[in-house]
């Protein structure tokens, strides 16, 4: 028996007992003689009392104990069924269904939910029942259909296995349907507004991550919460609301603008049976599937293994590997030196090796890179580095300057979010400094992963070694203010932040005139539109001018140090 059962008695807690050996028949609501017997129970000991039954007609668990605190087995509901109990309980103080044992048939995906009314001398009254309704039935309000309250000796008049089978077919038909016309996952986005002044950029952009990733989007859900919940984030009534939003809409994936933890994915996983994901989760899915080059692939799963590794969850001491064969069960024979690694420690050496292998592998991919700049040195060839935010139009703007129409010049460009994972250089010309290399980079964002971070930290450090930045902002972004900051702290933690810097603003030709030119007096920087041209050879002077005073300065430099050299060895009369 399970629920409330403090204060009972031996005879009422063996009358509870004897229910498990009632017996309907199959595809019945109940019969006369369990509703009764129910609600004399539920008089008795003054607290609802409720079974579950399964197809065969079978008492399988008794609690004592409303809708939501009633125990269940493990339930595996598969697509296109339901779970195969229905719930049958008595309410001691009256009252037909309430938003609990509705919620409950909703979430536990029950064949059907029925209460049965107890009046003043403990009689049975009215059954009340519900059974749900198929995802996107037309004319029904909520996601369950309230039946004609019967009397207590017509509760197994009602066909409750027929009625199963038919909502069964149905929800199956519609959701070959669904498949049939659906291409991509279909996700719910939330992100949580904590009283930040973008909430609803971060959830645009959550957006746009999410179409990167390869999902649709079919809605998204901007919650309001001053203090967070410390299992969910957003409380049990609103993961019941989402829950019910994506059987309607066919969402099998629930994505978080915030970093979940490893016990808050699951405790929402269990509440809502979807698959949850979290933005860290989506921006390394994205890496992935962009990962093109051996450097990339070897960040991202560099990246992966990081955030994998602290949320590596096992079963303790049940899961060691014990070499006893006699002595004590619990400890194992003297000699065996007690447990072995456990399941867990196990994954997590594993991780750390191949971290650990994987870091050798960047710093040899670094140490090449880096072969590769000393050489670019010695040609005393200017290195212009095109940083910005992500799909800001840095790869289309190197393009543009570079004239490369067609592979294998031209670089990547797509309408995505990281489209760019390495740092690609080109050749170019610009008139009046002759031959440039530009280097197009990794994208950046707002609140990039640490992982993430220390992963291309070695690919963000070879923006150190150009002679001009040319920052890229998407000036059609209605957020482009926060994402030229964004941009502007990673900088300032590579220290960067005091070399030479034109500012590109790109997509102009799309963008609010009014914006521009606000922008324009805040930043300056040149309007362009990397996509028709516009503006690319104000762009093009201002890197002429920024680059030919870099130069300069390092010729001036130069015969300093020489000077300097001259009266050393003048002074110490060494030739």
């Amino acid at each position: 028996m399970h629920g409330n059962l403090s204060g009972l008695r031996p005879a009422q807690k063996k009358s509870l007992e004897n229910l498990y050996r009632r017996r309907i028949e199959p595809g019945r609501l109940g019969s006369p003689e369990l509703v009764r017997n129910l609600a004399e129970l539920a008089y008795d000991v003054r607290r609802e009392v409720g079974v579950l039954i399964d197809r065969r007609g079978r008492v399988i668990s008794v609690s004592v104990a409303d809708a939501k605190a009633t125990a269940f087995p493990e339930l595996r509901m598969g697509e296109n069924r339901l779970s195969g109990f229905h719930l049958l309980h008595a309410h001691p103080k009256g009252g037909a269904l309430s938003k609990g044992d509705l919620s409950t048939l909703f979430l536990k995906r029950l064949d059907a939910v029925a209460v049965i009314e107890v009046g003043q001398d403990g009689r049975p009254g009215l059954v009340h029942a519900a059974h749900l309704t198929p995802p996107g039935s037309i004319g029904e309000e909520e996601d369950w259909r309230i039946l004609p309250p019967v009397a207590p000796f017509e509760v197994d008049a009602f066909d409750l296995g027929a009625q199963v089978s038919a909502l069964e077919e149905e929800i199956a038909r519609a959701s070959r349907t669904r498949a049939a016309q659906k291409e991509r996952e279909r996700a719910i986005l939330i992100q949580i507004d904590q009283g930040e002044f973008d909430a609803e950029d971060r959830l645009d952009e959550l957006g746009e991550l999410a179409r990167t990733a390869g999902a649709e989007v079919v809605w998204r859900e901007l919650v309001y919460r001053r203090n967070l919940k410390a299992g969910t984030l957003v409380g049990a009534g609103k993961l019941e609301e989402l829950t019910s939003r994506a059987y309607h809409l066919d969402a099998e994936l629930l994505i978080f603008g915030q970093e979940l933890g490893a016990a808050q994915a699951r405790e929402i996983e269990a509440a809502t049976g979807l698959k949850v994901l979290d933005r860290t989760q989506l921006i390394l899915d994205i890496f992935a599937l962009h990962a093109q080059g051996q450097e990339s692939r070897l960040q991202v799963e560099l990246a992966q293994l990081r955030y994998m590794k602290p949320r590596l969850l096992g079963a303790g001491a049940q899961l060691s590997r014990i070499g006893a064969s006699g002595g004590s069960a619990s400890s194992g024979a003297i000699g065996t030196r007690g447990p072995g690694e456990t399941k867990l420690e196990l994954d997590r050496r594993r991780i750390n090796d191949r971290i650990s292998f994987l870091e050798k592998q960047l710093q040899a991919v670094a140490t090449r890179r880096e072969e590769r700049r000393k050489s670019r040195g010695r040609n005393d060839v200017p290195v212009i580095s095109i940083v910005g935010y992500t799909n800001a139009g840095k790869s289309t703007l190197l393009n543009a300057f570079t004239h490369a129409a067609e592979e294998p010049r031209r670089v990547l460009a797509e309408n995505k979010l990281f489209a760019t994972l390495r740092p690609t250089s080109r050749q170019g010309f610009l008139s009046g400094l002759g031959q440039v290399v530009l280097t197009d980079t990794v994208g950046f964002i707002r609140d990039l992963p640490a992982d993430l971070s220390r992963a291309f930290r070695a690919t963000l450090e070879e923006i150190g070694d150009a002679d001009v930045l040319l920052h890229v902002v998407d000036a059609s972004a209605p957020d482009f203010e926060v994402r030229l900051g964004a941009v502007e702290r990673i900088l300032e933690d590579l220290a960067l932040s005091d070399m030479p810097v034109v500012i590109a603003l790109n997509k102009a030709d799309a963008a609010n005139p009014e914006a521009l030119r606000r922008l324009q007096e805040r930043h300056g920087g040149v309007a362009v539109s990397a996509l028709s041209g516009l503006g690319l050879s104000a762009l093009k002077e201002e890197l002429v001018q920024a680059a030919s005073k870099v130069q300069q300065e390092r010729a001036a430099q130069e015969v300093a140090a020489q000077q300097q050299a001259e009266q050393w060895r003048g002074a110490t009369g060494l030739d």
